[in-house]
């Protein structure tokens, strides 16, 4: 039923559950695992100008560890993935990353780290993916 599935990251702890799910699907399905990390531009056009270039490099390399915690993972499984890290705006590009690579299902949590109005809701991220997706997405409860 899945082939593939992709599963969001913004590295946070939160984000543990989804993963769980995911890995299951993809044991249950032999489905490829796509991590993707999104590098916010807002928030490091949000920075100094004297700041943003070491705002945006540590947002890349905090991308980086945490597709690769994934991969390790994944691969410990015996799973196949594929990672990227990619800037732009977090629902719009996870929309396009699962278009443009035809994912069957979108796994992600109902919010990561972006502050504590997500603890009771939807996050903005996941409910915009939700929206604009176009096929399944699977959001897995953050506590």
């Amino acid at each position: 039923m899945y082939d593939s599935i992709l599963v969001p990251t913004d590295g946070s702890d939160g984000v543990e559950s989804a993963l769980d799910h995911a890995f299951s699907l993809a044991e249950d399905h032999h489905a490829t695992l796509h991590a993707l990390y999104v590098v916010d531009r807002r928030l490091y056009f949000a920075a100094d100008e004297t700041d943003r270039e070491s705002v945006r490099d540590r947002l890349q390399k905090q991308g980086t560890e945490a597709v690769e915690r994934i991969q390790e993972r994944a691969e410990e499984l015996g799973l196949d993935v594929e990672t990227a890290v990619q800037e732009g705006y977090p629902d719009r590009d996870i929309v396009d990353y699962a278009d443009d690579r035809d994912v069957d299902v979108v796994v992600m949590g109902t919010h990561g780290r972006t502050g504590r109005d997500r603890i009771t809701n939807l996050g903005s991220v996941s409910e915009r993916v939700v929206e604009n997706a176009g096929r399944p997405v699977f959001v897995v409860p953050i506590e």
